[in-house]
């Protein structure tokens, strides 16, 4: 199972090693979509998580009880392929990559796995091909 979680730590706990104990402790993979962490200012930390549903929960559990606010990430884009018309618009305000042209054909390619959910792109498609799914 896969999950998508944010996180955001108070100052006082950006210096805690939690990527390495969800990955000791619960056997998780962690994969790091977006980081803005400094020692003692408030962080936040999108991170997808995979392993068994178990182990994520507890990890989760884990996060909570040190005090880490933790908000379940369920955003994802739809992209209408027969809708767009390839203008690449979106692919201006897209942080990581999940929009992109493909040069040799000129032609838009979504790459869901990179996909933050951020929906920065939605406003900036001219024609709304792309839209908000929970």
């Amino acid at each position: 199972m896969k999950r998508k979680i944010l996180l955001t730590f108070p100052s006082e706990l950006t210096d805690l090693p939690i990527t390495y104990e969800l990955i000791k402790k619960y056997d998780l993979m962690i994969n790091i979509l977006k980081a803005s962490i400094g020692f003692n200012t408030e962080g936040t930390l999108l991170i997808e998580l995979e392993g068994p549903e178990d182990n994520i929960s507890a990890g989760i559990k884990l996060l909570t009880e040190k005090g880490i606010h933790v908000d379940m990430y369920h955003t994802r884009i739809q992209w209408s392929k027969e809708e767009c018309v390839h203008c690449g618009a979106c692919t201006a305000v897209c942080t990581s990559g999940a929009l992109s042209m493909n040069m040799a054909s000129w032609t838009l390619e979504f790459d869901e796995i990179r996909c933050l959910g951020c929906n920065l792109c939605v406003n900036s498609c001219p024609l709304r091909a792309i839209g908000s799914a929970s």
